[in-house]
């Protein structure tokens, strides 16, 4: 029996297969490095030669330094951010009947503890997230575009616990050295894209859509139970991680571990420059030992039992270039990025993706704070669930297009406009014209 914690949220186990993006997201490399904090929202540091000041429209949070409290929680190794958002997205044209825009909101606390500032071992932090989402917008998060995707992703996690204040990460981290690092407990896989310049930011500070914030692959679930190894050989990043091939999002403690297989990943990603410019470029190999239903039995008649295989796997191949870097945004400006990944198509429904696009960072002359981007995604999928599907209906592949602008009207606020065209999965459903407006505040 798995213990739980009541004070957080009525707990309930997902289905790791509904929906499909429950089943795994993005095969991670490039992980954040050891000690660094994670944060809600990049700070953009603006060149002054006068001394800061704190008011209403310069200081980072809303509420400022709550009295004095965050400066003396931090002098005691006790770090925490605060944010609220608010969503509010409709279909502008496409395959949802209800055409209507509604409200969706979350709230995240996402800190942690250090050993070192506690006067205990150097390197060491406890970390934690914790978030909720509520509103009308969150039970229409998955398909109002009529796409496989949900083309708002914040609005979709925590994942089956609307409503609900649910932990997603209760990690250890350690410092391995000046190249390394362990990560090891709960972890919400989105919180590991926190640095990415393109891909994460939680549906909240960059684009909207799951084919975005966290890439689909099948094979890692949104939040996972186990360990991530991440070790510099500069210039290249090994990442090795070993997990739970289930989520994890409403469970607490490690009962039943490996029960149903084991989940091995294992990533290299080279920096370095091309022409005198920033440039990565990743490999990543997932696979799983986890029995899953044979796609081809997916619809089959009441009575008769689906078969299942055993393994799945997902290699990806991912890469950036930088053209441009912002004097504001160490490692950011104008940059190309994209993920090519081969799966097995079954259990795993997914055969194949292409994720990519541009990001802007401080682009805009004396708005060193607003950040710009443009994606686009294609996902192939199991000619098997194809097969299984023609009775009902055709399935080929999903293709979208996303762009967004986050103006940053004061480093607390945040606005951002958001504009998505999606081609579903079912190609017998019109194309659909999503948009929305987004408002973060850091309190």
């Amino acid at each position: 029996m798995k213990h739980r914690l009541p004070p957080l949220a009525k707990t309930k186990r997902t289905h790791p297969g509904i929906p499909f993006f429950a089943a795994g997201i993005l095969s991670l490399t490039g992980l954040l490095p050891a000690g660094e904090t994670l944060r809600l929202n990049d700070k953009v540091p603006i060149a002054t030669d006068s001394v800061a000041v704190d008011t209403l429209w310069t200081r980072d949070t809303l509420l400022g330094d709550w009295g004095g409290l965050r400066t003396a929680a931090k002098e005691n190794g006790i770090s925490w951010d605060l944010t609220h958002t608010s969503i509010y997205a409709g279909v502008f044209e496409g395959a949802a009947r209800d055409k209507s825009f509604d409200w969706g909101h979350r709230f995240d606390v996402l800190g942690g503890v250090d050993t070192s500032s506690l006067g205990l071992w150097e390197g060491g932090s406890l970390r934690f997230h914790l978030e909720s989402s509520y509103g009308e917008a969150t039970g229409r998060a998955f398909s109002r575009s009529g796409g496989l995707w949900p083309v708002n992703s914040g609005l979709s996690t925590p994942l089956s616990s609307p409503e609900e204040l649910v932990a997603t990460s209760i990690y250890y981290t350690q410092s391995l050295g000046s190249r390394g690092s362990m990560l090891i407990g709960k972890i919400n896989a989105l919180d590991l894209l926190a640095s990415d310049p393109f891909f994460g930011g939680w549906g909240r500070d960059r684009f909207a859509n799951l084919a975005f914030t966290a890439p689909p692959s099948g094979v890692v679930p949104p939040v996972i139970m186990g360990a991530v190894f991440n070790y510099r050989l500069d210039p290249v990043t090994i990442t090795f991680m070993v997990f739970d091939p289930n989520d994890w999002t409403d469970e607490y403690w490690p009962n039943g571990l490996f029960d149903e297989g084991v989940n091995l990943s294992l990533g290299a990603t080279w920096s370095g420059e091309v022409a005198g410019r920033l440039t990565t470029l990743g490999v990543t190999g997932t696979y799983s030992t986890q029995e899953g239903v044979d796609l081809r039995d997916l619809l089959l008649p009441p009575g008769l039992t689906a078969g299942t295989r055993e393994g799945s796997y997902n290699v990806a191949l991912s890469g950036s270039h930088l053209f441009w870097e912002s004097p504001d945004h160490a490692g950011k400006g104008l940059g190309l990025y994209f993920r090519a990944a081969i799966a097995d198509g079954n259990p795993n429904p997914i055969e194949s993706s292409i994720v990519g696009g541009i990001a802007a960072y401080g682009l805009c002359p004396n708005r060193p704070g607003d950040v710009f981007g443009v994606g686009y995604y294609r996902y192939n999928f199991s000619d098997d669930l194809a097969f299984a599907a023609r009775p009902l209906f055709p399935i080929e592949s999903e293709t979208g297009v996303e762009v967004f602008y986050n103006l940053e009207v004061t480093p607390w606020f945040h606005l951002t406009a958001d504009v998505q065209w999606i081609q579903p999965i079912r190609n017998d459903l019109p194309d659909s014209w999503v948009g929305g407006l987004r408002g973060v505040i850091d309190l």
